[in-house]
């Protein structure tokens, strides 16, 4: 199930598609996080998929140097200092994602997007309390294609 947080630091209410789909048309730039150079992972191919739909595309990863055609950043911070960063979509497994708080809150993005089977009640409290837009557990590029289109 899908879970948003927008301003409250309480259970999260599920954000509404039309607020996702105006966030996806608002973006520009998104940080991938965990975008390896490996085409048969599910990272590759949303991201793939993405910057086919014209967003600029940020991977973050640490041990890869280009994919998709684009230089790969370390760390959120290093790709949001490069340009500013409107979605981060993470590609880490759940007990991974809490570490990404406080870069993510640092950044304040217009969204952050966990793929299907991550999720992070933590990070759900900590982002919904600074007031940043929130979903778990759900494909980026599904939503995109249902709700923007390509």
């Amino acid at each position: 199930m899908a879970t948003s947080s927008a301003g409250s630091s309480g259970p999260a209410a599920p954000l509404a598609d039309e607020q996702i789909a105006r966030i996806l048309r608002e973006a520009r730039r998104i940080a991938v996080i965990g975008l390896g150079d490996k085409p048969e992972r599910p990272a590759y191919r949303v991201a793939w998929y993405l910057q086919r739909a014209g967003y600029d595309i940020a991977p973050v990863h640490p041990e890869v140097t280009e994919t998709l055609g684009v230089p790969v950043f370390r760390s959120l911070a290093e790709a949001h200092a490069a340009a500013p960063v409107h979605i981060v979509d993470v590609f880490r497994r759940s007990d991974a994602v809490d570490a990404l708080v406080p870069e993510c809150v640092a950044i304040d993005p217009l969204l952050v997007w966990l793929q299907v089977g991550v999720t992070s009640d933590v990070a759900r409290s900590a982002l919904g309390a600074a007031g940043i837009p929130f979903v778990q557990d759900r494909c980026l590029a599904v939503a995109h294609a249902q709700l923007v289109g390509r």
